[in-house]
């Protein structure tokens, strides 16, 4: 009789992993509308370090009696007196870097400084120490500016965005009369005056990428469009409003905070300041851009 081995194969599977391109939408060409776009997205934030859980609470443990000895022959031994169990005093468990479910960040002083300093998301304490207020103060900073995600960590990005936003000076745009689209392009923000004083605060932006710088210098709007197209990048550019060279402001659909990328010299915003800058601006609107991009 013969016998036959039966060999089974293990075939793994292949994983096949799709990655998503965005593109931005600057035509270096144009002079009128069909300009700027948004930059492909790019990783959220990124959740460096760890949030500082401590372990379980180890408390002290009572040191078990030692056995009693039996009973002896002799009637006049006296019994040993048995060993007292003491009762430990309970230990206070380690501090954890958690609050009301917010993990810690490795800035939490600095946010909190900084979300001081602008106001408006809530009080925060200045100790570095994360609380159940800091926690929902970061939360609502976080959702404002599209930081993802929104977990209430002082995490880098937080950190940066709060920096640049504490730090923009609205009286560095020269603004005339009437109303005026400023940018920052060092600090990478933008904010409106009108008539001299601010009524659009300083909120973040994206501007052009290395190879495609957006020039700093005093411009106007001179075409606007709700829903823009763009020839060559073939991507709609919502709440249009160029100012020269092929480049203007719109909002991104794409992931605002990764640095490693931008634009190709548009003015990217998110759709609340890009709603809010079309009701806003005008054909003729002032744009004035200062400072130049870090890396461009």
């Amino acid at each position: 009789m013969k016998r036959f081995r039966i060999t089974s194969r293990l075939v793994a599977p292949l994983v096949v992993v799709l990655v998503g391109t965005g593109a931005c939408t600057f035509d270096p060409q144009s002079g009128g509308g069909g300009g700027g776009g948004a930059a492909p997205a790019g990783a959220a934030e990124q959740v460096t370090g760890a949030s500082g859980t401590s372990g379980p609470d180890q408390r002290g443990r009572p040191t078990p009696a030692a056995p009693t000895a039996g009973p002896t022959s002799s009637a006049t031994t006296k019994p040993k007196p048995k060993p007292t169990r003491s009762t430990p005093a309970p230990t206070t468990a380690a501090p954890t870097a958690r609050a009301a479910g917010c993990p810690q960040g490795e800035h939490q002083r600095a946010v909190e400084t900084y979300l001081a300093q602008l106001g408006g998301f809530g009080p925060v304490a200045v100790d570095g120490q994360q609380s159940a207020a800091d926690c929902a103060a970061i939360k609502k900073f976080q959702k404002r500016y599209g930081i993802r995600p929104v977990e209430g960590r002082a995490g880098p990005t937080t950190f940066d965005v709060a920096k640049r936003l504490a730090t923009t000076d609205p009286t560095r745009c020269k603004a005339g009369t009437g109303t005026t689209f400023c940018v920052d392009l060092t600090r990478q923000t933008v904010w409106a005056l009108r008539n001299g004083k601010v009524i659009m605060g300083p909120t973040v932006t994206r501007t052009g990428m290395s190879g495609y710088r957006t020039p700093s210098g005093t411009y106007a709007v001179n075409y606007r469009n709700p829903k823009e197209w763009s020839n060559p990048y073939e991507v709609w550019l919502p709440y249009w409003q160029h100012f020269t060279q092929g480049m203007g402001f719109h909002e991104t659909t794409t992931y605002l905070h990764d640095k490693s990328i931008g634009s190709h010299g548009c003015v990217n915003l998110l759709h609340a300041d890009a709603v809010r800058m079309w009701e806003l601006g005008k054909v003729g609107t002032r744009v004035v851009l200062v400072g130049r991009r870090p890396g461009t």
